[in-house]
């Protein structure tokens, strides 16, 4: 009886100790899960956008912070230097060009931005080419290419109808002037070994850009032509063009360019198109067939020249839902000689207005995004001054800048008044409708 009792007393003692073992291996087990729980929310902790970051990476990778930059540009309009141009700017002391005071208020502008654009409507094709002269046939003095270097304007898109003005010689010495000053461009081309697009890095973002030119007709059939003039063999392929007869053939290049700027890392596209009809202040059927197409093979902004007017800004988007385009169909003129009182085929004013409009891409992760965009109008004010006339660019963020921030006289403060609002009634609905459907901020400013 007692051996059965001690046995019983042995069994209780086992089942007291073995139940002892389990709480306190359940006790360990709960602990590590609660450490291995913690350790997962840290490697897992949100993203300002709400997403989770990859929880295959480990604590010292996930713990970095998501790094974000921004990256602005700013495009304007043509450069022109007619006639009358070219007197004012001669300094009869020494035979030289100054041109000086194209860009003397707008230079802030472009040093604020890590981009500025413009369109180079001229060549430099040197004493080579004959006589310095402006319409129809432009060749400047190679000193207006030191006047854009120094205003801080860095990049230029040279494929347009003047590009060939000063022929093949031209077309090559202008590229050589750009390279030698340190100014970036595109559409044109020295040889066929430099690029004919670029994927520009800024701030870590890479921005793929083209500058395309309408091509006019010609009698020799396979040759392109330019203003009439019929290109050399050579020149056929230094200067990106299209033809508005052959457009399914600009589409294929067009195609190809985007996918190498792609395979190039490009993360947003550009493409600057020089087309349209002069002097008319909306966008014609082509340009609004051929912005649809960019639109469609991912082209995020299209950015316009040649009619030497303002045209409106519109929201396009790709026939597959896929893409959204912001088109500018012109930017007008940035500098030129094109007066009202001159022009009996725009007798508006309206040749005399140029804008900068400046967008800025944000970048968080690797998601590339448009933060903002913004227009500022601009007047061209000719004066009397050197050998003749003067010109100077004029931004205009208020309608009274013209008296109140440059002290201009009343009739010249009159007419920049006159310019500002003829630009914002062109460009301020296609504003609002990015502001409206992108969400992106939209400012013109007033």
């Amino acid at each position: 009886m007692k051996e059965r009792t001690k046995r019983q007393k042995a069994i209780i003692r086992r089942r007291i100790f073995l139940s002892c073992v389990c709480l306190v291996l359940i006790g360990v087990i709960a602990l590590i899960s609660f450490i291995i729980h913690s350790l997962t929310n840290i490697t897992k902790a949100p993203a300002p956008n709400g997403s989770t970051a990859d929880s295959g990476s480990n604590l010292q990778e996930s713990s970095e912070p998501v790094k974000e930059s921004f990256a602005t540009v700013l495009s304007t309009g043509d450069i022109m230097v007619h006639s009358t141009q070219l007197d004012g700017a001669y300094v009869s002391s020494d035979g030289s060009y100054d041109f000086s005071a194209f860009f003397k208020e707008a230079d802030d502008y472009f040093a604020k931005v890590d981009l500025s654009v413009a369109n180079l409507e001229v060549t430099f094709g040197g004493s080579e080419s004959g006589k310095f002269s402006g319409y129809p046939a432009f060749n400047t003095p190679d000193s207006l290419a030191d006047t854009i270097k120094a205003s801080g304007l860095n990049f230029l898109i040279t494929a347009n109808n003047h590009s060939y003005d000063t022929g093949l010689y031209g077309l090559k010495r202008t590229a050589q002037i750009l390279k030698q000053r340190g100014i970036e461009f595109i559409g044109t081309r020295e040889t066929e070994a430099d690029p004919i697009f670029t994927v520009k890095e800024i701030n870590g973002i890479k921005i793929g850009m083209a500058n395309y030119t309408y091509e006019t007709d010609g009698q020799t059939a396979g040759r392109k032509y330019l203003n009439g003039a019929i290109l050399a063999q050579e020149a056929n392929s230094l200067i990106s063009t299209f033809s508005y007869k052959r457009l399914e053939d600009f589409y294929i290049e067009a195609e190809e360019t985007i996918a190498e700027m792609k395979t190039d890392g490009a993360e947003f596209i550009v493409f600057y198109m020089h087309w349209g009809n002069e002097y008319q202040l909306s966008a014609n059927t082509w340009q609004k067939t051929i912005a649809q197409k960019l639109s469609n093979m991912g082209v995020d902004i299209i950015i316009g020249s040649h009619p030497h007017v303002v045209q409106p800004v519109e929201l396009i988007h790709s026939e597959d839902g896929q893409n959204t385009t912001v088109c500018l169909y012109s930017t007008g003129n940035a500098i030129s000689n094109q007066r009202q009182e001159l022009m009996d085929s725009c007798p508006s004013g309206h040749t005399e207005d140029g804008l900068f409009f400046t967008y800025t891409l944000r970048k968080y992760g690797n998601d590339v995004t448009l933060d903002s965009i913004d227009i500022i109008p601009t007047w061209v004010n000719k004066y009397r001054g050197g050998s003749g006339y003067q010109y100077t660019i004029y931004p205009l963020k208020a309608p009274e800048d013209g008296s109140l921030k440059y002290g201009l006289d009343s009739t010249a403060a009159e007419k920049a008044k006159k310019s500002y609002n003829r630009t914002k009634e062109i460009v301020a609905s296609g504003l609002t409708a990015c502001q409206r459907e992108i969400g992106c901020e939209i400012t013109f400013s007033n």
